[in-house]
């Protein structure tokens, strides 16, 4: 009965996500409904110590980057920086390849260590514009993001630096380049068999006739009647906030140490903390200021006409974003404790092959919480042992269990519910029902990835053999 509670929520809420409900009213809804039917007088403790305590949580941590992300990506919009960008790229790669091209501009801020949310509210201005000018169906835009944002540079490419490739590194005692052939391997295979079925997408659309269309909302502001910026300084932003993003989490870890402790005479007690857990957030909040600074310091004039509504529209933007994000975090700690959970959990270390083992359990547990790096915290954090004992007698190098974790978890995490997905589609204006079949359609490919991973890391034992 356990089981049946924690995977209808799960159902519950993956069905009014796609419906077009709010998240941030059904998320808690799901969480209590089954917490009701698990122990009824537990709700009001959970709800406040477990749900509210998380998403309370989340946000205090995340909404400075989701407002400083949508700041960023408006003063990009209105200063025409990516209408210059979009023009310079369209001439060189032409109009029918601005897929490609949105991809890859993801591809490069997410491997630079910009957080993928922020990527959302950067690119989108971009992807719009180009898509407009390519007259390519706008329901296509949350697909192509995902394939740049959230696929093979979050957990496949060796190097990366987003948190899906770090937490398996204190359990496997590795670091962000472990395996980094299989890596390679399955970000190209993600890569290529992504862009061939967007490709697919965007020919079918052609000859049904379908363009852009009209009628959209949130749509980027056009900047008329004015000379388009040139391409360098309107790149500059991007390349300030990527290394930037860089050099700060270096000179914060550096300067701080691990530990910060705040003191003035009228605290009641210092305020102190862990710098590993927070310096990636400040270094991006401080490269997010740095980009907003670079384009008015060349733009300005442009931006200041527009400013007032547009910061108005970002900031509600940015709220929704987060809300909805942190809804869905706090749904997922709730159903993380409860005995259906930790029976799927245990059911799941029944499985043989020690690579798919861990495949699917990472990747099970990181879809019913919709997060990524909550279902890998929580394998980890419960199984890296049995991992590791099983890796051992089977003689696969900890850097393979660590690639395999990383993917596993960028997987079927991308289900209706997930925080990212439902932050790309508020951003682009779009629904569920007009463009969550292709985020589905990558997060089939990525979970395909891991499986391919696994073939090839045997299939070479045995040549070698």
């Amino acid at each position: 009965m356990s089981l049946l509670i924690a995977v209808g929520a799960l159902i519950f809420l993956m069905i009014v996500a796609y419906r077009g409900f709010s998240v941030i009213l059904f998320a808690p809804v799901a969480a209590m409904l089954a917490v009701l039917l698990t122990q009824p007088s537990a709700v009001p403790a959970m709800f406040t110590g477990v749900f509210m305590e998380k998403m309370v949580g989340f946000v205090k941590l995340y909404f400075p980057v989701f407002l400083l992300g949508a700041v960023f990506g408006k003063v990009i919009e209105l200063s025409g920086f990516s209408q210059s960008i979009v023009s310079s790229v369209i001439r060189l790669v032409g109009a029918k390849r601005a897929m490609l091209s949105i991809v890859l501009v993801c591809a490069l801020l997410t491997y630079g260590g910009v957080s993928l949310f922020v990527v959302v509210f950067a690119v989108y201005p971009f992807a719009a514009e180009m898509f407009r000018l390519g007259n390519i169906p706008k329901r296509l835009i949350p697909g192509t993001i995902a394939l740049g944002a959230f696929s093979f540079t979050m957990d496949s490419l060796p190097g990366g630096p987003q948190i899906q490739n770090i937490i398996p590194a204190p359990f496997f005692k590795t670091d962000a380049w472990a395996a980094p052939v299989l890596g390679t391997i399955g970000g190209g295979f993600i890569f290529i068999v992504g862009l061939s079925y967007l490709e697919w997408r965007r020919q079918q659309a052609w000859r049904e006739g379908e363009g852009y269309g009209v009628g959209h909302v949130l749509e980027p502001e056009k900047v008329a009647g004015e000379a388009l910026v040139n391409p360098w300084i309107a790149l500059l932003p991007l390349v300030v906030v990527a290394v930037l993003n860089i050099c700060f989490t270096k000179l914060i870890k550096s300067h701080y140490g691990s530990t910060y402790e705040l003191s003035f005479p009228h605290l009641d007690h210092p305020v102190s903390g862990n710098v590993s857990s927070i310096a990636a957030i400040w270094a991006v909040e401080g490269a997010l200021l740095a980009g907003i600074f670079t384009v008015l310091a060349f733009a300005f004039s442009r931006v200041r006409r527009r400013f007032v509504d547009g910061s108005k529209s970002a900031v509600a933007g940015a709220l929704l974003a987060s809300m909805n994000t942190a809804s869905e975090y706090g749904f997922g700690a709730v159903i993380a404790v409860l005995p259906g959970f930790l029976l799927i959990r245990d059911k799941l270390k029944a499985i043989p092959n020690p690579l798919v083992n861990e495949a699917i359990t990472v990747t099970t547990l990181a879809g019913i919480t919709g997060s990524a790096s909550g279902g890998l915290s929580i394998a980890l954090a419960a199984m890296a042992d049995q991992f590791i004992a099983a890796g051992k007698a089977a003689h696969i190098p900890m850097g393979v269990l660590h690639r395999v974790a990383s993917m596993a978890s960028g997987g079927m995490d991308t289900l209706p519910h997930n925080g990212a997905v439902i932050t790309v589609l508020a951003v682009c204006g779009l629904t569920h029902r007009q463009a969550y079949k292709d985020i589905f359609a990558v997060t089939c490919i990525k979970t395909i990835a891991v499986f391919v991973v696994i073939g090839v890391y045997y299939l070479g034992r045995m040549t070698i053999r």
